[in-house]
């Protein structure tokens, strides 16, 4: 029986000022990693509303905190993806590349996606050979931030409540071919990524989100939510909520606006 997931809570009266201070994040993050010994920032993407709210503050917020050399210094990769083609209304990549990427001047290079013509099981050894490629030869990549969001039912990525990648510890990603939400073949990084990350960020908003909320950061439970399973091992666990997210909770939070 796990204890309630720790970390930083921070709600936000608005998702327009959780969104604005979220890309100020990112741009910090980005910046102290770059002004330290490493090469390169890496920072790891999830889909749904997030692809919106980066869209709308983070090439303004990157471009005034780094400019074009910093930003080709960046690394990115996506948490998990679903196996359709980029063009498809269902991949994250794709919509990424239409809001996100087009006004973010990352080299192309430095974008590391999924191949979606491969079969599954290829394409999650494919996605993994690129991200051992950029981010270390190491047994587990480390990510400096993964942004992350979470569902209903408390999945993240695509790790769901009960399935058995939640036991998976080899694999740094994996294909899921009976995923609850469609489309069901996907490719997600594993937990033993997600822990060992320097930051990891949860975002959640609305009032759809406030009694999962209170499970994962509130309560003990024998099975915990996938969510409630990141606890990144060295690294820093933070929580960017709005007031209809966190409405339910009673632990200790900071009451935040836009910085």
């Amino acid at each position: 029986m796990a204890a309630p997931a720790p970390g930083l809570i921070s709600v936000f009266s608005s998702p327009q000022e959780l969104s604005a201070s979220l890309a100020q994040l990112v741009a910090q993050r980005a910046e102290s990693c770059l002004d330290g010994a490493r090469a390169r920032f890496a920072l790891g993407l999830s889909g749904g509303s997030l692809v919106s709210m980066l869209a709308r503050d983070l090439p303004a917020a990157a471009a005034a905190a780094a400019g074009p050399a910093r930003l080709a210094r960046w690394t990115l990769g996506f948490c998990d993806e679903r196996l359709v083609p980029f063009e498809h209304p269902e991949s994250t990549f794709g919509l990424y590349r239409t809001h996100l990427l087009s006004r973010l001047p990352v080299p192309a290079s430095q974008v590391l996606s999924i191949d979606p013509a491969l079969p599954l099981e290829a394409a999650a050894e494919d996605y993994a050979a690129k991200l051992r490629q950029a981010l270390g030869d190491d047994a587990i990549p480390v990510f400096d931030l993964l942004i992350l969001g979470v569902g209903p039912d408390g999945h993240t990525c695509s790790l769901f409540p009960g399935h058995p990648l939640l036991q998976e510890r080899d694999r740094i990603v994996a294909p899921i071919s009976d995923s609850p939400k469609p489309p069901p073949q996907r490719v997600t990084l594993t937990l033993p990524v997600l822990n060992a990350a320097r930051t990891v960020v949860f975002v959640a908003t609305g009032e759809g989100k406030a009694a999962v909320l209170k499970r994962i950061l509130e309560e003990t439970e024998e099975s915990p939510l996938p969510a409630a399973l990141v606890r990144p091992h060295t690294g820093q666990l933070r929580w960017f909520l709005d007031e209809s997210a966190a409405r339910l909770l009673t632990v200790p939070f900071e009451k935040h606006s836009a910085l």
